[in-house]
């Protein structure tokens, strides 16, 4: 069942292994078929290194498994990932990934502001990464945390947690929670430059929302 969605959601689980986004058994993934409406998510307990696609679990949105062919269970986290499905219908991938620096400025409960022009790649409506209030992992609590800041962004720090990141497609998905890694070792390394106290200029939020395509490029 749904083999080509369980390989993507490996394939993109290795990618953050490799990225060192994640490590072993921290974080998980999810893909949303468009057509069912069920979902592929990372088993809980197993090391990403060891997995195979067939360790990949299915649920639909009601929370039942309707595939686990290894017998695995999905991951402690996997009401976030239906909840998100919930909240953002036009999502079809979650990703959440354990990376050092995001989750420095996640334990801190400090967000990302636009320190370089690439957080208007991020849907940061506000103009920074927010902060998801602490959830306790495996709870409804969790899951409910991230609702509201993903209103404004899609990517989100969880509290003395780790990232989140949605799109329609995990690649990008992936993608971004990659930009949230090196956009927080830019903003610790120039609060390291400055010193105490200090914050370095950011890019307007008006200014990141008049991204466009340039006018000037022309085609046959």
């Amino acid at each position: 069942m749904l083999d080509e969605q369980k390989k993507k959601v490996l394939k993109y689980a290795l990618e953050a292994e490799k990225m060192g986004l994640c490590r072993h058994r921290s974080g998980n993934f999810s893909l949303r078929d468009e057509a069912t409406g069920l979902i592929c998510i990372t088993p809980t307990g197993v090391d990403r290194n060891e997995m195979s696609f067939e360790d990949i679990v299915v649920m639909n949105q009601q929370a039942q498994v309707v595939e686990s062919i290894n017998g695995h269970r999905p991951t402690s986290e996997a009401m976030m990932h239906l909840r998100i499905y919930e909240a953002r219908p036009e999502v079809n991938a979650v990703v959440h990934t354990h990376s050092k620096f995001a989750v420095t400025f996640a334990v801190l409960k400090k967000e990302i502001p636009a320190i370089v022009y690439e957080l208007m790649n991020l849907g940061c409506k506000e103009g920074y990464i927010p902060v998801a209030p602490y959830g306790r992992p495996g709870t409804m609590a969790l899951a409910e945390s991230v609702i509201d800041p993903l209103g404004i962004s899609d990517v989100v720090l969880m509290e003395s947690h780790g990232v989140v990141a949605v799109d329609k497609e995990i690649k990008e998905a992936l993608l971004k929670a990659a930009y949230v890694e090196e956009l927080a070792e830019i903003y610790y390394r120039t609060l390291t430059v400055l010193g105490p106290g200090k914050e370095p200029a950011c890019v307007p939020n008006e200014e990141l929302q008049k991204w466009a395509y340039p006018k000037e490029i022309r085609f046959n």
